[in-house]
This record gives C-alpha cells, structure tokens and sequence, in this order.
C-alpha cells in the first residue's frame, strides 16, 4: 500500500510505516513523514564506502558495530514500545551501535552510540536541523556531518545532554573518535 495523504499531517506511527510500499523509503519527525531521497550520487557513494571501509576495519572483532543506510532507526524506543508508539525513526548514512540490545532482526531500537550524515543539497537542512536536534535528544554520543562539496566534517560531541561542536575537519586532517580514544580517520583517504 502507498502512503495515504493523511499520513502527512503528524500522525504518522511506524506501524503505519510498516504497512505501506516495502520500496518506499522515508523518515518521520514527531510523526510527520519526510520522504528519502531518490538514490544518493556516486560521490556520496563513495564517501559512504570509504568511512565504512575505515570503521568496519576497525571495529573487526569488536562489540560495537557498524550499519548503514537503509536500516531504520527507531530513536526514542525500547523493545517495549508498540510500532504505533513509534512517532520518530530514521535511516542514518552510517551508524555505530555498542549496545547489542538495541540491534533486532530488522531495526535498530534506541540511540546509536555514533551518527554519521553524509549532505547532499536535498538533505542538508534535515541533516543540520531536524535530525542534529533529535539525535541529540536522544542521546546520540557523537554526530558527524560530512560535506562532500567543501570536504569537510563537523564532529558534535554529546556534554551534558548536549552536542558541543568539538571542530571542523578538512581533507588534511585526521578525525579522532571520541568513542574508540585509539581510533582516527584520515580525511584524505575520505574525500580523495
């Protein structure tokens, strides 16, 4: 079933969601729907691969690991929360997840420790705002956005139930992760 128009309006729940087109991909925002984008550029692509090449190298035989899009997010939920409770989800570019609870067969249920959104110019507003403030609210450890025009990324570090941003990295840097304290990405293998 496609998207009935009053879906649009809030009241969408992630039960609705789950009763519609399997091929149709969207995020909602205190249950308003926002509709993906159609496929991302071969330069997201590719930034995608290499942060996940990185990550997943990495985290290799680690507790925490690494997922990427499409895989939907339940932000503020437990395994407890009925689908038609769920009023927030979202599919992150890439994610990290230490609590192996949160990970069920088809969904991640709560906050990942580490969010990473790649811009695009469609999604760059959500990405800054809407999804900075409601990763933050849920208690997301640390948020990085990644501009693959100018080549860089933002890193906002969770303080005190806030992000903080901790700096802007170019090509020449290398990124230390705040959660694995031996554990940096070099920009210049990301944007190449």
């Amino acid at each position: 079933m496609s998207m009935p128009q009053e879906y649009t309006n809030g009241s969408s729940s992630y039960a609705d969601y789950l009763q519609w087109d399997e091929d149709f991909r969207c995020e909602a925002f205190d249950g308003v729907i926002v509709k993906m984008t159609p496929s991302p550029t071969p330069g997201h692509q590719e930034i995608q691969l290499e942060l996940s090449v990185e990550f997943g190298t990495f985290l290799r035989g680690k507790e925490c690991k690494l997922f990427t899009a499409p895989l939907d997010v339940c932000l503020f939920a437990t395994s407890e929360t009925p689908n038609e409770e769920i009023k927030n989800w979202v599919q992150p570019d890439l994610m990290i997840v230490c609590d192996p609870k949160k990970i069920e067969e088809k969904r991640i249920i709560g906050a990942p420790d580490l969010v990473i959104e790649i811009l695009s110019p469609a999604t760059a507003r959500i990405d800054r705002l809407t999804k900075y403030h409601k990763y933050e609210e849920a208690g997301v450890k640390e948020y990085w956005v990644v501009d693959p025009h100018h080549e860089t990324v933002e890193v906002f570090v969770l303080q005190d139930q806030s992000f903080e941003r901790t700096n802007v990295f170019t090509k020449s840097d290398a990124v230390k992760v705040s959660l694995f304290p031996d554990f940096e990405v070099p920009l210049n293998k990301i944007f190449p």
